[in-house]
């Protein structure tokens, strides 16, 4: 009897520790505003990868085609360029969040972490 429950537990843990939710890995943020702008307030989380380098430094930062990457800048123009040059790299999650005030709001409202200002 007990040898069964103890089966029943392990494998209850395996698959609460197998779930995809819990594999899932973080998203990944990257600020494609300028060295300056970046310094002078981001995302706790975010690199920062200017638009005009984007396709040639995110495969230091990541090779999963599927990883959710959110990028931002100071309006959403450059973010929304970085979007469209990862698409064409062949990346399948990015998320223009716009500008810089909307990726405070965005990030917060998904972490706890404390961010940058």
């Amino acid at each position: 009897m007990k040898h069964g429950f103890h089966m029943k537990l392990f494998s209850a843990s395996l698959a609460l520790l197998f779930s995809p939710a819990l594999l899932a890995a973080d998203p990944i943020w990257i600020d494609v505003r300028s060295a300056d702008e970046y310094n002078s307030g981001h995302v706790s989380d975010a690199v920062n990868i200017p638009h005009t380098k984007i396709a040639e430094d995110i495969s230091a930062l990541s090779g999963e085609k599927d990883a959710l990457i959110y990028v931002y800048c100071r309006s959403g123009r450059r973010s929304g360029i970085a979007k469209a040059t990862l698409e064409n790299l062949g990346y399948t999650q990015v998320v223009n969040v716009g500008g810089f005030d909307q990726a405070m709001k965005k990030y917060t409202g998904e972490s706890t972490r404390e961010t940058v200002q």
